[in-house]
């Protein structure tokens, strides 16, 4: 397929899937392998790196939520940080820190693992994964419902900021590990979504930062790239409020745990 077609196909499919709870890096990850005949290291830099236009697109999106918990840093206090106003500002930083630790880590065993799959072994991968964020989400669908916690604490920023680490790895969907694992808290729905998409803020602009300082976007002329991320930066700002909605309507855990076992089958057919 032509590199330019490419570009917009992955940057439509970035924009559109980073707002609901199925992995848009497993499916990048997976359209670039068909449809490119790319690499396993090709794929998952290129998807890394388009997480930087939603992650521009949520700063827009969510801007006065951003105005809003930036004014209570003047009034932070270590000691006191998960105490009144300066809450949900404490929670968004240590989580982010937790965040780019675990990135880290899982992104060298990322990098080492995807260098021993190829074609068939990575798309059924993928799919494993994508199994899993499915059934966190059905627990927390659940298990969810309980009494309402209305301010962040620390166990939850560094629960919520270690699982998005996590969701550097393809097929982990980094807003269902996160909105579960917020639900199951005890968070309301609308609360979650919120912490959820700022505390994505800074890790995705982190993730698409590693990915063109490691390895650029391997394959990739730069035009077309920036094409890329403009398309994912455009198509995610106007998405994500009907996608947002959408999201607290249906079952996306069905969907992940569908596509995921239809990749784990492909993959294993491309093994034979």
């Amino acid at each position: 397929m032509d590199e330019w077609l490419v570009a917009v196909l992955v940057g439509v499919v970035q924009g559109a899937l980073e707002w609901i709870p199925v992995s848009s890096e497993g499916a990048i990850a997976l359209t670039l392998t068909v449809v490119a005949d790319a690499s396993p290291d090709a794929a998952v830099s290129y998807a890394l790196f388009l997480h930087a236009g939603t992650a521009m697109a949520a700063t827009v999106f969510y801007r006065t939520e951003i105005r809003e918990v930036l004014g209570t840093l003047p009034a932070l206090r270590p000691r006191r940080a998960f105490e009144r106003s300066t809450a949900d500002l404490a929670f968004l930083g240590v989580g982010t820190v937790v965040s780019g630790i675990v990135g880290l880590s899982a992104y060298a065993a990322l990098d080492h693992l995807v260098s021993e799959l190829a074609g068939g072994a990575f798309v059924a991968f993928i799919g494993a994964l994508l199994i899993v964020t499915g059934l966190v989400q059905r627990v927390a669908e659940s298990r969810g419902g309980g009494p309402a916690q209305k301010q962040p604490t620390l166990v939850d920023a560094v629960l919520v900021g270690g699982l998005q680490g996590l969701a550097i790895l393809p097929g982990v969907s980094r807003s269902g590990t996160t909105v579960s694992a917020l639900l199951l808290r005890g968070y309301e729905g609308v609360d979650s979504l919120r912490l959820s998409f700022l505390l994505s803020i800074p890790a995705a602009l982190g993730a698409g930062l590693l990915a063109v300082l490691d390895t650029g976007v391997a394959g990739i002329s730069p035009a077309s790239a920036v094409l890329a991320l403009a398309v994912s930066g455009v198509v995610g700002y106007l998405t994500v409020g009907a996608l947002v909605a959408l999201a607290r309507r249906i079952a996306f855990w069905g969907i992940c745990i569908g596509f995921g076992s239809l990749a784990v089958v492909g993959g294993l057919l491309l093994l034979l």
